[in-house]
């Protein structure tokens, strides 16, 4: 018996790379999540799906999700964190221009710290 994992997602295809959706009168603007918040409540969600069994393991989830097992990994060990590191992560505000300050990457070192002591101290010195 196979399980599938089922994404749903809309999406705005713009013209051209500069192009933007255009607001209406009236039209809330839609506030963007930062990509690393994003990546948290997927590594959240993807251990609550192998927890409960609805998938066997990482290396489904990889294959359902279509990504590597290796990029899998990495969403996955954000899940190293701290719980308070996490809890941050999870509400950050997206910047009002250009990129976010905090990647996935840039926190891969600290998710590799085992001390969650020493994880705050160099989220500090990371200015997150």
């Amino acid at each position: 018996m196979s399980k599938s994992l089922t994404v749903k997602r809309s999406f705005h295809v713009r013209k051209g790379a500069k192009a933007k959706r255009q607001i209406r009168e009236g039209e809330s603007v839609p506030e963007e999540v930062p990509r690393i918040s994003r990546l948290m409540a997927l590594a959240i969600h993807f251990d609550e799906l192998i927890r409960t069994g609805v998938v066997k393991d990482q290396a489904e989830i990889a294959r359902l999700a279509q990504v590597s097992r290796a990029r899998l990994t990495q969403i996955l060990n954000l899940l190293c964190l701290a719980p308070e590191l996490q809890e941050q992560i999870l509400f950050f505000e997206a910047p009002n221009y250009g990129h976010d300050p905090v990647t996935e990457r840039s926190l891969r070192t600290v998710a590799a710290t085992p001390e969650w002591s020493a994880q705050l101290r160099s989220c500090k010195q990371l200015q997150i």
